[in-house]
């Protein structure tokens, strides 16, 4: 059995993993064997015909207590012990032999590959590992800007993510107690992806899809997946980048963004029904890369309106927020604000008294209209 074993951890050194293990064992035993580990998340067999999720059923329900019946292929079993734990089971399965007897100990083989199987799992939970500190070194690189766009393009092609045609940053708190099952289902679910948990949230590279109009695929995979984190806590996602040189400032974006829908019920809604992808993106954007010049418009145009309101619990800028939305209709606008139209027009008398603007002016009402909306993102960030 040495030299089997021998033969095994060869096998492992050429990168055959379970699958090379397990076609040695089964020439040595004279059947098929399976390696089945539910607690690695990994199965394999000495044949592609082998059904192995039956029999990774079978060995997570033995793992759990429970003492079901072997499924009928099964002949021998063998345990998996990490340490303490066990992980899984080798398993001799049933051969057709024409008729010949095969004097073999096929519990020893079983045993060496158990043993030899411990020593892929310690390799694959290396290389894992290697791979965890690789991404998150490069995500945690790009949020303090220290990388350019040549290098991250490189350690991202290290990690099997191409960025060659553009990419989207996604940022997800996770209030679960699996973290790194979040960060699977991104990698799943989008081929190339680069998901790391980095304290309470989960930081995603997700590359362009290719073929045409990348942009909007990617982009609807993103949304796509925002929507699946939703179980594990609120999720947000930048605007598209074409070139990994910003990447930085789209996960600023997408923290940026989380920030808001974390706290403000009403500004997730108007994301997620898709105002995300207009002007809320293109101040998401601003404010990633100048946050100041963000604040200074804010300043300019609807911050004493947020100043009156809060000091004489008014609610001014709700009611031009409301003119503005019923397209400059005072009935309208005096329904949404349960007010009457003379209280709305004297509202608004005061908007223009405070900020300068004239909500009868088209041209000011963009600027309250930008103004409201670079509030909405400011709000968590406000002295109150």
């Amino acid at each position: 059995m040495r030299d089997l074993h021998a033969r095994m951890l060869a096998a492992l050194l050429a990168g055959e993993g379970l699958r090379g293990i397990a076609e040695l064992a089964a020439e040595e035993a004279g059947g098929p064997v399976a390696i089945v580990l539910p607690g690695r998340g990994l199965a394999d067999a000495s044949s592609t015909e082998i059904a192995l999720e039956p029999l990774s059923g079978y060995a997570a329900a033995r793992l759990g207590g429970e003492a079901p019946k072997p499924p009928e292929p099964v002949e021998l079993e063998h345990v998996v012990s990490a340490g303490d734990e066990a992980i899984g089971y080798v398993l001799a399965l049933q051969a057709s032999n024409n008729g010949l007897s095969i004097a073999v100990d096929r519990e020893e083989v079983l045993r060496t590959t158990a043993l030899a199987t411990l020593t892929e799992v310690a390799v694959t939970e290396a290389r894992d590992e290697v791979a965890d500190e690789v991404r998150g070194s490069l995500i945690e690189d790009l949020r303090a800007g220290r990388v350019d766009g040549g290098e991250t393009s490189r350690r991202a092609a290290r990690l099997g993510c191409d960025l060659s045609e553009g990419a989207i940053a996604l940022v997800a708190e996770v209030h679960s107690a699996r973290p790194r099952h979040a960060a699977g289902l991104i990698a799943g679910e989008h081929q190339g992806a680069i998901a790391e948990p980095l304290g309470d949230r989960i930081y995603a590279i997700l590359p362009a899809r290719d073929g045409p109009q990348a942009t909007e695929r990617t982009q609807a995979a993103a949304r796509a997946l925002a929507s699946r984190l939703r179980s594990h806590g609120p999720a947000a996602f930048s605007s598209f980048c074409t070139s990994p040189g910003e990447l930085s400032r789209a996960i600023a974006e997408a923290e940026l963004m989380l920030d808001v829908i974390a706290t403000d019920d009403r500004m997730a809604e108007l994301l997620e029904q898709g105002m995300g992808d207009g002007v809320y993106r293109l101040l998401f954007r601003a404010l990633a890369t100048d946050p100041a010049e963000v604040r200074r418009f804010y300043d300019d145009t609807v911050e004493p309106l947020v100043a009156h309101d809060r000091q004489y619990r008014t609610d001014l800028l709700g009611t031009v927020e409301n003119y503005l939305a019923n397209d400059c209709n005072m009935n309208a606008t005096a329904r949404a604000v349960y007010a009457h139209r003379h209280t709305v027009a004297h509202r608004l008398a005061r908007v223009k008294e405070l900020t300068g603007l004239d909500p009868a002016l088209s041209e000011d009402r963009e600027r309250l209209g930008l103004g409201i909306k670079a509030y909405r993102l400011l709000a968590p960030t406000l002295p109150r």
